[in-house]
């Protein structure tokens, strides 16, 4: 079991592409699904990140408490920003956010993280309508348009291949988004400087299977 006692620093970060940060974030879930995650010294990291941080992903992730994503991507402090609202989906605030991680902080990965069973992505199938929830599944409508063309059976949450289908296309959409409404990111993945990806998270194996 290895010991991780050493953050990130801007030279780590700058000898970074997104293909191997991609690579260590697989890694760290192959890590977690075999129970072999790095021994944490946090006061070692503490100590060395308080001067400044320079993560090597963001990872825009649901809020379920079965997806806690530091540990289920086997990461520690000073490795990734994560933004996290039900859903996964991008707003104004998170994909300003994204534009931070990667612009100005050097991030070099962009990793939409769905995840098996969603219960926003459920409640989106369903059509549910509750206060603030309401505007919340609006972002995820769009998924949920496109997957009642692709599967048989009931178009609502007791259809389990709906939800997958829907959460996968969820993470679809919003990267696509990502790119149409950040012209920032758009362009740092153009140029090779970052990349966008997506993928869902399996709640009974803990896998995290790329799209």
């Amino acid at each position: 079991m290895a010991v991780k006692n050493i953050a990130i620093n801007k030279d780590m970060q700058a000898a970074m592409t997104p293909a191997s940060v991609l690579e260590d974030l697989l890694d760290g879930n192959n890590r977690f699904t075999s129970g072999n995650t790095d021994q944490l010294d946090n006061a070692a990291l503490v100590s060395q990140t308080t001067g400044g941080q320079f993560p090597k992903a963001v990872v825009l992730s649901c809020i379920d408490s079965r997806v806690p994503v530091e540990t289920v991507l086997d990461q520690a402090i000073g490795d990734i920003f994560v933004a996290r609202v039900a859903g996964n989906f991008e707003n104004v605030d998170i994909l300003g956010s994204m534009e931070y991680s990667c612009k100005v902080a050097g991030s070099k990965l962009v990793l939409v993280l769905g995840h098996e069973a969603c219960g926003a992505v459920k409640a989106a199938c369903d059509g549910v309508e509750l206060g603030n929830i309401t505007a919340l599944l609006d972002n995820i409508l769009p998924a949920v348009k496109v997957s009642s063309d692709q599967v048989d059976g009931e178009l609502n949450s007791s259809n389990k291949e709906f939800v997958a289908k829907t959460v996968e296309n969820n993470v679809k959409l919003t990267m696509d988004r990502i790119r149409e409404k950040s012209p920032i990111l758009k362009e740092m993945e153009d140029n090779g400087e970052i990349q966008i990806v997506g993928g869902v998270y399996n709640l009974h194996s803990g896998k995290v299977e790329m799209l």
